[in-house]
């Protein structure tokens, strides 16, 4: 049972990964899923989560993958602290050209621009964070899913709120299993979903009422 358990863990770690958060929200957008009511034409559809795909996963992931052929990092997991600040650096550069590919080629509203934006200053934090304390990334990249959600909500003036429940039962399951595999503390899991939500949100509700 505990082996199981253990799998299952790991599992929700790969799936629920923080570099698949942006195409796990892409998809929603395009799509329309979750009484969203932004269903895209199809080109367009795939050529947005495409992008966002290669930008946000494929150019950090082979980063990781030199990093840790080169030995510069242990693990493709980076479970070490101290070799983490590289690979979030080169993932907050590639957030840049996905903001430019959101804003600029793709022209899609404003507020998704200022989620990716926030996902930036997410990974910022986190990365300094890192120097001195391990903050959940995961949670991070989940908090930020449901903050830009909380930012569609706002910009259109709708309530997804099946997508909502769901997107917040998937996070309680992601701090069970980051707990279980003593990948951090209580307070790392929290503070990481916290942010996520946070500064992908915030920003959005500032520009919103200003």
């Amino acid at each position: 049972m505990r082996r199981l358990l253990h799998i299952l863990a790991q599992a929700c770690s790969v799936l629920l990964h923080p570099l698949f958060m942006p195409t796990y929200g892409m998809v929603l957008f395009c799509s329309g899923i979750g009484h969203l009511n932004t269903k895209l034409p199809l080109a367009y559809t795939i050529l947005a989560v495409i992008g966002t795909l290669f930008f946000t996963f494929f150019v950090p992931a082979a980063g990781i993958w030199y990093l840790w052929k080169t030995k510069r990092i242990d693990s493709l997991q980076i479970n070490n602290p101290k070799q983490r600040t590289v690979p979030y650096i080169s993932t907050i550069m590639a957030y840049a050209f996905w903001i430019y590919f959101l804003h600029f080629l793709l022209r899609l509203p404003a507020f998704m621009s200022i989620v990716a934006i926030g996902a930036i200053i997410a990974l910022v934090v986190v990365t300094l964070t890192n120097l001195k304390w391990k903050i959940s990334a995961h949670l991070t990249g989940i908090g930020g899913l449901l903050g830009g959600v909380c930012s569609f909500a706002l910009y259109y003036s709708t309530l997804p709120l099946g997508l909502v429940i769901t997107i917040l039962t998937a996070s309680l399951i992601l701090m069970y299993a980051r707990l279980y595999l003593y990948a951090h503390t209580p307070l790392q899991v929290v503070c990481g979903f916290l942010l996520g939500i946070l500064s992908t949100f915030i920003p959005n509700l500032i520009v919103h009422y200003a």
